[in-house]
C-alpha cells in the first residue's frame, strides 16, 4: 500500500526542511522535478505601444483591444506559457499597427477635408467679393 501524496504546497519551504535556502518565490513545478527550460528570448507584449496607441490613436477602438491583448501576453509571459505570451503579443501588434496606419489616414483626410473646405470658401467669397454675388447665385450658378 503506497502513501497518500502530500499536497504541493506554494509557500517557500525551511531551510531545515531541505537542507538549502529558500527560494525567493514559489516554484511553478513540484520539488524535485527538473525544472522547465525558459525560453533564451521572452516575446514581447507591446503594452507601452498599446497604452500609447489607447490614449491618442483609439481608433475603432482599436488601441482598446490591443491594450487587452496586450496584458493578455504578459499575464502569459509571467505564468510561464511562453507560446501563448508569443501569441497574444503578435495579436497586440498586429492591432497596433492598424491602430497606427487607420489614425494616420484618418488625421490625412480631416487635413485634407478642411483644406478643400477653406479652398471653397475663399472662392465663393472671391467671386460675391468681385461680383457683388449672392450666396443664392454662387449656388445657382455652379448647380449646387
Amino acid at each position: 500500500m503506497q502513501p497518500a501524496p502530500q499536497p504541493l504546497s506554494l509557500q517557500p519551504y525551511d531551510m531545515k526542511e531541505q537542507g538549502g535556502p529558500a527560494p525567493p518565490y514559489p516554484y511553478p513545478y513540484p520539488r524535485g522535478a527538473a525544472a522547465a527550460p525558459s525560453p533564451s528570448r521572452q516575446p514581447r507584449d507591446f503594452v507601452v505601444w498599446s497604452l500609447f496607441n489607447f490614449i491618442f490613436l483609439n481608433v475603432c477602438c482599436l488601441g482598446f483591444v490591443a491594450l487587452v491583448f496586450s496584458f493578455k501576453s504578459r499575464d502569459r509571459k509571467v505564468v510561464g506559457d511562453a507560446e501563448a505570451a508569443a501569441s497574444y503579443g503578435t495579436t497586440a501588434k498586429s492591432l497596433n499597427i492598424a491602430a497606427l496606419v487607420l489614425s494616420i489616414l484618418f488625421l490625412i483626410l480631416i487635413i485634407v477635408l478642411v483644406a478643400s473646405g477653406t479652398l471653397a470658401l475663399q472662392h465663393m467669397y472671391q467671386l460675391n467679393k468681385d461680383n457683388r454675388m449672392t450666396y443664392e447665385d454662387y449656388f445657382q450658378k455652379n448647380g449646387k
